[in-house]
């Protein structure tokens, strides 16, 4: 798609503005969409500013740190918590667990867990469900079996032939 302003280059920009529920669409080229003024490009976006903008809340901005305080360094590599912080970047593998203590408080803020858990696809989501809940249902009536609480373990028995039965019908 050429640019709808000068006809010459292509259209790069799409700029989509809504005014009082009036839908205005304009498909401009870099040169044109900076002569109008609509899009300001001296701010790139930036992986590793929003990566330390992301970092930053959880270990905030000391500008004087205690001199006592011990610097994590990765047994690999070399790199320091400090300077993964300001680039956002990892220097090996083995940076992930050197800094595994300061990066779980960080895991639990953006996605709620430290521990990833999984998607279940949508089409085989019910069958997948069901034969995890087999799977910890046996776990839990063979710690029943072993406790010797035999009335327990007869009811987790029922569930999983339940779902067995169930599992079977599909």
């Amino acid at each position: 798609m050429l640019c709808e302003n000068c006809g010459k280059r292509p259209a790069t920009v799409h700029y989509t503005q809504i005014i009082n529920g009036v839908k205005t669409e304009m498909h401009l080229c870099e040169v044109c969409a900076k002569q109008k003024g609509t899009i300001e490009f001296d701010t790139p976006f930036s992986v590793t500013n929003f990566l330390a903008g992301i970092l930053e809340p959880a270990f905030g901005s000391q500008v004087m740190k205690p001199s006592f305080e011990i610097q994590i360094t990765c047994k690999g590599c070399g790199m320091t918590f400090e300077e993964f912080k300001r680039t956002g970047r990892f220097g090996c593998a083995m940076c992930y667990n050197s800094f595994s203590e300061k990066l779980y408080p960080i895991f639990r803020r953006i996605h709620g867990n430290t521990k990833h858990v999984g998607k279940i696809p949508t089409k085989m989501g019910e069958n997948i469900a069901i034969k995890r809940e087999i799977d910890k249902l046996k776990i839990e009536l063979n710690i029943a079996i072993k406790n010797e609480e035999f009335e327990k373990a007869a009811e987790i028995r029922d569930k999983i032939r339940e779902l067995e039965k169930k599992l079977a019908r599909e």
